[in-house]
Parts: C-alpha cells; structure tokens; sequence
C-alpha cells in the first residue's frame, strides 16, 4: 500500500434525488481526515474538490439515467485525477457525493492498471446492488446502476469512459452486505455472475470469512483492489447521515472488521467513501463515522 494520499473530493448530486450529499467531502474534512491521516504516518495532500454541475443549473435529460451528460463529465475528469495520483505513487482517497462518481474512480484506477498490463479488482461495500440500467431502474437515478456500469451494462457516455469496456471483470468484483435489491437487479446480478453477499451471509458466516473470501476473488491475478464504501453499508443506528438508509445493515464492529481486514491484505489501490449526507446527519456523526472507517482500512488498530 502507498505511503503517499491524495484526497480527493467529488461533491456531486445529481445522481440521486436526496439532496445533501453533495456535502459529504466537506463533512469528512471537517471530522479531521487530514490530521488523522498524518497520525498514521501517512504523506497525506488534499487536492480539493472534483468541479461539478449543480442540478438547479442543469436540465435532467433522460428521465431513465437523469443528468447522464453532467455525471459522465465529471467522472471523466475524476478518473484523469485518479489514474494521475496512482501515476503519482499515492493512494487516491475519494470522499463523495453520491455512489455514481464510482465510476470515476475505478475508471481511473483500472486505466491505470492496463498501463501497467494487468487488472483492477473491486470490493464493493453497500446495502444496494447499485446493479439497475436505464431500461430496469425504477427512478432513473444514476447512483443505483454505478456497479452495472463498470461492468459494462449501462449508457456508453459512462461504460466506455476512457475508451474501455468493462473496467473490471466479474471474477474479480464483489458485493458485500447487501440488503436491498430490486428484483430485475437480481436477475441482471445473476446474469453477470458478481459474486454477492448479502446480509444473511454475513450474520450465518461472520464477516471475517466473507470479507476474506471477498478479498481473495478480488485479487485474484489483478494488481490491486479498489474498495467502495456506500456509509449505508452500515446500519442506520451507527451512520444516520446517509443518501439512501436501509434498516439491518453492518453493525459498527463488523463494518471495522471488513476494512481492517482489508488494510491487513496490503492490496489495497483505491479507496472512496460515499452518500454521507451532512441534511440527515446528527451533529456529523456519520462524517465522523466515515473518516474512523477509512482509517481502518488504511491499517490504524486498536493495539
């Protein structure tokens, strides 16, 4: 794992119809990621926010993939800020805004790993699949088909950023903690062969041998796993403060658990935090919540 990072903010919304997130990267520099960084020994930089679009500025488009043309823009340029701090040595931390800036990050992080002949692999922590198109997504909202698109499935202004398709193979991609699933994202989580462990897996199984299962297929024969955490990943009673809260998520242990075994792997390439929203937050406790889980899986422990 880099010794260098680079903080990077991405404060879009328009993926989502909940207002709010677009405040995330300031929340969770305000909850002293930096500082905290920096105790861990690391070279930490922030380079600021990603430009984005403000929806009062933009017109929605595509009622089946809203604001299609603003969201591909700014993933495009967040992947070339990406694949340049990877370039760079550092560790590309990405704090959001709403979970279709994924497809910026592991854009670039996958861009980066063909320069180098080989591949990305993906861990993707969340209580949705994230796994809809336009043609199956019941509200048009670019957020919940982000992991489709990097696999391929979706609208080409977002499947073939940086002029590839898919960034990563299913082999090597994983969901971890899912609790809400639309059914056509079911079929299409299927069809794709994505390995998917749901809740119910992890309360029969225990977290350490889903997450170290997780881990295994996503570095199998690639360079790297990039790691995104949607903060409704874990239950609602730990992180109020999300885009989209579903009850009976990752309790606060569990959630701690997954990233340290993560940072124990030393495989890690990319790492973003996502959907934390400062309007439903209670005195930024999901904030705060978030920069003790990206300090986990940049290896901090208890002991």
């Amino acid at each position: 794992m880099a010794k260098k990072i680079r903080i990077i903010g991405v404060p879009l919304d328009l993926g989502q119809d909940r207002r709010g997130v677009d405040m995330g990267p300031s929340a969770v520099r305000v909850a002293g990621l930096l500082a905290r960084l920096e105790g861990l020994g690391y070279e930490a930089k922030d380079g600021g926010n990603v430009e984005v679009a403000v929806p009062e500025h933009r017109a929605i488009g595509d009622p089946r993939a809203k604001y299609l043309k603003d969201i591909a823009r700014t993933c495009q340029k967040q992947a070339e800020r990406v694949q340049k701090t990877l370039e760079d040595g550092a560790l590309p931390l990405v704090l959001g805004g709403d979970h279709s800036i994924a497809i910026g990050t592991v854009s670039g992080a996958s861009a980066w790993c063909r320069e180098r002949g080989n591949s990305a692999g993906l861990i993707w922590l969340d209580a949705h699949g994230d796994f809809n198109t336009p043609e199956t997504s019941p509200s048009g909202n670019i957020h919940g088909m982000a992991l489709a698109c990097l696999l391929g499935r979706g609208p080409r202004e977002l499947t073939e950023i940086g002029g590839f398709s898919p960034k990563v193979a299913a082999a090597n991609t994983v969901l971890v903690g899912v609790h809400a699933l639309d059914r056509e994202e079911k079929r299409l989580l299927r069809e794709a062969r994505v390995k998917v462990f749901t809740m119910r897996d992890i309360d029969e199984r225990g977290m350490r041998s889903v997450v170290e299962e997780a881990i295994a297929l996503a570095s199998n024969g690639t360079e790297g796993i990039c790691v995104s955490l949607d903060l409704d990943f874990i239950d609602a009673t730990h992180a109020p403060g999300v885009g989209t809260p579903v009850r009976g998520g990752a309790t606060y242990r569990e959630a701690h658990l997954a990233l340290g075994l993560i940072a124990d792997s030393g495989n890690l390439l990319s790492f973003e935090a996502v959907e934390v929203n400062s309007v439903l937050d209670e005195r930024n406790r999901t904030a705060e919540l978030a920069v003790e889980l990206i300090l986990s899986a940049l290896g901090q422990k208890i002991f």
